[in-house]
Formats: structure tokens, C-alpha cells, sequence
């Protein structure tokens, strides 16, 4: 099943594991911890993983940082998604208390620790829950982004290539 599914994808838009990193990046739940050890696993090159895993994780960014509060109060009118707005709104403003008084610093480091429940998207959610500048938190995510995806493929092709990888 999983071969075919790989194999459609291919013929669809040719390199199918590419698509998979790339989208799978944008993706809440993988973003780049599941995606850049998987592409390594799959034997792809390193450095395209880490640019395929980057720009796709980068892809939902601005649309959180700009429309993740309207997004989550049209929701919250949802009497059948009220369960998940508010799981989803109070995760955030957990997160968003221990960023009040901080600086942008803040932001990158905790986009950039590669563990559940940090990431891309909780930093746009709680940049934005905040109010903080697009310009800044953008450039915050990204930087954060950056370093977790340079800190997975190089911990990730060690795993797998040793020390020759370099």
C-alpha cells in the first residue's frame, strides 16, 4: 500500500519522497521532526532535505501569523468545534504567558528546540495570540526554523552517514 501511494505520487509529480517532505514540513504534527529523518532514512541528499523540510515548514507561517486568532474565534462559533478551540486556545496561551515579557529570542529558541509542542506553529499561534510585529515574529519563526532544520539534518546524517557525511 505505502509503495503505492509512493509510486502514484511519482508519476504524478516525480519525485513523490521530495512532495512528501515538502508537505509533510508544513504539517503541525511532523513539521521537520518527522520529515528531515525520514528523508534522510530514504537516502535522499541531506542538503535537499534540509531545504525541502525548511521552506515547506515556512509555508504556513505568515497565514498563521496573520489569521490565526480570526481563524480560532470563527471556529469557537462552531458549537461542534468549541472541544477544539479551546484545547487548542488554552495550549497556546500556556505557551504564550511564558513569552509576555520576553524578546524575540525567546521566540527563535523555542521554535528552534525540535520537541512536541514546539515548533512553527505554536510560535506563529503564540506570536500572534500576543499581537507581536508580523516582521519580527516572521523573521523569528524563520530563524528558529533555520536552526532546528540545520540541527536535524546534521544530528540525522551523523546518525546515518558518520562522520564521512562531512
Amino acid at each position: 500500500m505505502k509503495d503505492s501511494i509512493i509510486t502514484l505520487l511519482e508519476s504524478l509529480f516525480g519525485n513523490a519522497r521530495a512532495l512528501i517532505i515538502l508537505i509533510g514540513s508544513a504539517i503541525p504534527i511532523t513539521e521537520q521532526r518527522a520529515t528531515i529523518p525520514l528523508g534522510i532514512y530514504w537516502d535522499m541528499n541531506p542538503w535537499l532535505v534540509f531545504i525541502l523540510a525548511f521552506i515547506g515548514s515556512l509555508l504556513p507561517v505568515p497565514i498563521l501569523l496573520l489569521l490565526y486568532t480570526r481563524i480560532l474565534d470563527w471556529l469557537s462559533r462552531l458549537s461542534w468545534m468549541n472541544w477544539f478551540t479551546t484545547a487548542i486556545d488554552q495550549k497556546v496561551r500556556r505557551y504564550a504567558r511564558k513569552f509576555e515579557k520576553s524578546t524575540e529570542a525567546a521566540l527563535i529558541l523555542f521554535v528552534a528546540i525540535p520537541l512536541p509542542g514546539t515548533g512553527l506553529w505554536t510560535g506563529s499561534m503564540v506570536a500572534s495570540v500576543l499581537g507581536f510585529n508580523f516582521r519580527k515574529s516572521l523573521l523569528c519563526v524563520a530563524l528558529g526554523g533555520l536552526i532546528s532544520a540545520i540541527a536535524l539534518t546534521l544530528v540525522f546524517s551523523l546518525i546515518k552517514y558518520g562522520v564521512s557525511f562531512f
